[in-house]
This record gives C-alpha cells, structure tokens and sequence, in this order.
C-alpha cells in the first residue's frame, strides 16, 4: 500500500495540482496586497476619501469609528465595505486567471500540428489518400 501511495504521489497530475495550490495561494496574496495597499486607496479618494475597510452598519448599541474598534468592543457589525474589498480582490484574481488561461490556450494552439488535409478514398484498393492526390501512394493508380 506504502508503494501505491508513493506512485500516485508521484504522477504528473498530482504534481501538478500542488504546485499549483501552493503558486495559486502566494498569487492570491500578492492580489489581496494590490487591491487593499493600491487600489483600494485610489478608488476611496477619488470617491472622497472613503476607506473601504471601515464601510460598516452597527448592529449593536454604540457608535464606532472603525470596525476593528467595534469588535474590540463586541459589538456585531455588518461589513459591507471589506465585502466590497473582497469582491473587488475577487474580479482582479478571475481576470488575472482569465488571461492567464488565455495566452497559455493560445500557445497551446500554436504548439498543435495543423490538421490532416482532408482524406478520401482510393476507388482502387480503398486506401485513405489525400484530397488533393492525383497518383494514389499505395496502389499507384492514377486518379
């Protein structure tokens, strides 16, 4: 059993899988840092210096400046700014993978052989030649 466990850990696809976990979560965070230290700032000051983070609906008693100073006093809050945040984070990732996806396709399809130029069949001895042959290549009749 020892044995089978180490041949499936071994193949190409499970590899593959956990590289691209482990390269997918360190892209996530390097996203997360971008939309919260440089969008995120922009975006709040051009709509007038609005921080995103601190958008928040207290659902308890009491006013809070920031929502970490509501839950430092345990009072319930409705986090509609750092939602926005995450949907924000969330479309730049997509997108980032959408291109990603993309280009690779694309190489992809450049690295494939061109198709087979369509076939037919000798009338001769049945073999499968080219559209375009004049002499087929197995029996050599003229077409």
């Amino acid at each position: 059993m020892l044995q089978e466990f180490k041949t499936f850990i071994m193949k190409g696809n499970v590899l593959d899988l956990a590289v691209g976990v482990i390269i997918g979560a360190a892209f996530g965070k390097i996203v997360d840092s971008m939309v919260n230290d440089l969008i995120m700032p922009v975006v709040g000051l051009v709509l007038g210096k609005v921080d995103f983070a601190n958008l928040f609906i207290t659902l308890g008693d009491g006013i809070f400046p920031t929502v970490a100073a509501a839950k430092a006093a345990g009072v319930p809050t409705f986090n509609y700014g750092i939602f926005i945040n995450t949907l924000i984070n969330f479309l730049i990732l997509a997108f980032v993978i959408f291109m990603i996806v993309k280009t690779a396709n694309k190489a992809r399809r450049a690295q494939e052989p061109a198709p087979a130029p369509p076939a037919r069949e000798c009338p001769f001895c049945k073999s499968a030649i080219p559209d375009n042959a004049t002499r087929c290549p197995h029996c050599t009749s003229q077409l």
